[in-house]
């Protein structure tokens, strides 16, 4: 079998035995691949530090018989982002995404739009640290491009026109007109909707330059956690670090946008 070559992000490694590393890494072409790195914990030459999590790298692996796992073998480290790992919200923040990753998009299939909004979101984190907005984003982005977008701009259950103050239901997929309010349903301003539907229509690999008001945040951060995490095919560990260290905005009270 013919060794193959690819740029991709390291999402973790799990050390196996005394030397040797399980890692698990997306690429744009095959998405999700796992491989077994022999070796990795003492061969500086193969693999220096380029299988830490986060990391941008070049590998080359061959196919195992009778195995799930590739067999790497070399690995060119091309960025380490070491600046995220001096932030502690960056690094939560960047844990989250790339276990959001591995759990949406399972083994197999190319999806280089989703490796691109990855690579933009850990450049980002390396620059400039965590915030509030690109948790936000990135949860908006995931519903999007794993084909779960909740309906924000009308009602998702009759498809009319929604009123200034609506509501939102995960189990209806998106926003509710009065007459198709169902109980336990968030109340939500149309102008945060609107801000959450501009956010979603701008390109996945884009997250510089966002500011978002203090409504828009407090009633549309836990909208797009809760649509995930009805999509989400098991627990995400890394939420509850990034949620003692970043909690979800409360949203301020009254009526009024920001």
């Amino acid at each position: 079998m013919h060794p193959q070559k690819s740029e991709a992000i390291i999402l973790q490694h799990i050390d196996y035995g005394e030397s040797d590393r399980i890692v698990t890494f997306f690429t744009p072409e095959q998405g999700l691949l796992k491989g077994f790195a022999r070796g990795a914990r003492k061969s500086r030459k193969r693999f220096g530090a380029a299988l830490e999590p986060f990391s941008g790298v070049r590998l080359i692996w061959r196919q195992r018989p009778n195995s799930s796992l590739l067999n790497l073998q070399e690995a060119e480290l091309l960025d380490l982002r070491d600046g995220l790992r001096r932030d502690l919200k960056a690094l939560a923040l960047a844990a989250y995404g790339c276990e959001l990753v591995a759990a949406l998009f399972g083994e197999g299939g190319a999806h280089p739009e989703v490796y691109a909004m990855l690579k933009s979101l850990l450049d980002q984190l390396n620059v400039d640290g965590g915030c509030a907005e690109y948790r936000l984003l990135l949860e908006l982005r995931l519903l999007r491009l794993s084909g779960h977008e909740p309906h924000l701009l009308h009602c998702a259950v009759c498809g009319g026109a929604l009123p200034e103050q609506v509501h939102f239901s995960v189990e209806q997929d998106g926003s509710l007109c009065p007459a198709c309010r169902v109980p336990g349903a968030r109340p939500v301003s149309l102008a945060t909707l609107g801000s959450l539907a501009r956010c979603r229509e701008t390109p996945a690999d884009r997250f510089a330059g966002f500011h978002l008001g203090a409504t828009t945040l407090g009633e549309g951060a836990p909208l797009c956690t809760a649509a995930l995490d009805a999509q989400l095919p098991r627990r995400i560990k890394s939420r509850e670090f990034l949620d003692r260290l970043e909690p979800l905005p409360p949203a301020p009270g009254g009526a009024g946008h920001s």
